[in-house]
């Protein structure tokens, strides 16, 4: 499927609002993106944590724990098979090896954390009308006229029945669009109220304050969709350098990077 005509998701739009040229570069020309731990160390948790979840949080924290430090492994090895070399990595530290490292174990603490954290949690993960644990739940809606598809790391349903799409982040980037978007696709594909969302913070043990999508149209998050879809169509990849230039992971592969 070419990327004129394929489904369109969150990460999507971002990156080509962020810049155009990288979202070319990436999925277009396929270039193959340098490997950064913080990709492994995100896949990683989420698996903990589904796997949490799915037991019905009668996973023992070692057990969650164990499968953190499996996947990160196995997603490290797969990199280092394409990208040997450490210092071509992308890295939030000194080098990659020392990131690596530290979030192998920074990983591994954050896990635990979740487990012991919601051992207090009171709130229910949501089921849908076929009967699936709402956990890194698949989707596929249309908005503005596009396909959208995502994952939903998780939705709760709250006392007053209301459902609350929550994103794991163990990284301090966090989206307000993308929670938009899954409380919007949320309604549209099992007409539940979703009145806000939040995120669990792994790096700080606990949920962010609500953020409140009363006011969150269908209609407004799919003229982002819209608007990029057709920018993607008619060919339209201008280069945006700037900041994060420094954190591309195609940046190796443009002539425009800053």
């Amino acid at each position: 499927m070419s990327v004129e005509t394929q489904p369109r998701s969150v990460s999507q739009v971002q990156q080509y609002e962020q810049c155009p040229h990288r979202f070319y570069l990436q999925r277009v020309e396929r270039v193959v993106p340098r490997p950064a731990a913080w990709s492994h160390h995100g896949t990683a948790f989420h698996s903990a944590a589904e796997a949490f979840e799915l037991s019905d949080r009668e996973m023992s924290v070692d057990e969650a724990v164990q499968i953190f430090s499996e996947r990160y492994a196995e997603g490290i090895n797969e990199s280092l098979g394409r990208e040997p070399n450490v210092d071509l990595w992308l890295s939030a530290r000194r080098d990659g090896g020392s990131d690596i490292e530290a979030r192998y174990v920074l990983g591994q603490q954050q896990t635990r954390r979740y487990v012991e954290w919601a051992a207090g949690e009171s709130s229910a993960t949501y089921c849908t009308p076929d009967g699936r644990k709402a956990v890194e739940l698949y989707f596929m809606v249309e908005l503005g006229g596009v396909k959208v598809r995502g994952f939903i790391d998780q939705l709760v349903q709250d006392p007053d029945g209301s459902v609350r799409p929550r994103d794991w982040k163990t990284g301090t980037t966090k989206s307000r669009f993308q929670l938009e978007t899954y409380g919007v696709a949320t309604r549209k594909a099992f007409g539940v109220e979703v009145s806000k969302a939040d995120w669990y913070l792994a790096k700080d043990g606990r949920l962010s304050r609500p953020v409140s999508l009363a006011g969150v149209t269908e209609q407004a998050v799919g003229e982002r969709f819209e608007a990029m879809d057709s920018a993607v169509k008619l060919g339209n990849f201008p280069a945006r350098p700037g900041f994060t230039c420094k954190f591309c992971d195609v940046s190796h592969a443009c002539s425009m990077r800053n």
